[in-house]
């Protein structure tokens, strides 16, 4: 425990504990499935203002009555947000210690629209890991990651790809 005394920024830094997250290079093997952690509640409130911050207009994703005449039960929630979340809900796991840049998405399918109060969770699978004849202290993987409704409904899945470090 942290006395009160040592709540300068000195205590505090002496007093945290680094905890290591994620996999490197030689941690991950084809066909390895992860579980993510958590998963995420999504909020109309955090659709309305990520909709806002990234200049999506569309009335689906704000306006009750246009998207209920759509045949909608409610406001959608915006599918670059649902990507987002269910993206960064793998990160811990599959990139985060990699620290190596992100190569790209391929064959990103929305499976059904998502409603605001529903909960998000999401599972990978190493689909390739390779050499990397450029980057000698990295390797590439690749990942298929899917989003799930609580249900257990696939809402959205996709391939990404990370040039990953080879050790810490």
């Amino acid at each position: 425990m942290i006395e009160p005394a040592t709540l300068d920024a000195a205590g505090l830094a002496a007093a945290a504990v680094t905890v290591e997250k994620g996999n490197i290079f030689g941690d991950f093997t084809v066909g390895q499935v992860f579980e993510h952690h958590w998963g995420r509640t999504l909020t109309q409130a955090e659709n309305a203002l990520y909709s806002t911050l990234t200049l999506h207009y569309n009335p689906h994703y704000f306006n009750r009555d246009y998207a209920q005449a759509h045949g909608h039960a409610d406001i959608l929630l915006n599918p670059l947000l649902i990507f987002n979340t269910v993206f960064g809900l793998s990160v811990e796991d599959l990139s985060e210690a990699g620290m190596g840049p992100f190569l790209g998405v391929e064959e990103l399918t929305h499976h059904r629209p998502v409603l605001a109060g529903e909960t998000l969770t999401a599972k990978s699978t190493v689909t390739d890991k390779r050499d990397t004849k450029k980057w000698p202290d990295f390797g590439i993987v690749t990942w298929h990651t899917e989003g799930f409704q609580s249900d257990g409904e696939r809402v959205i899945d996709f391939k990404r790809s990370n040039l990953i470090r080879r050790s810490r």
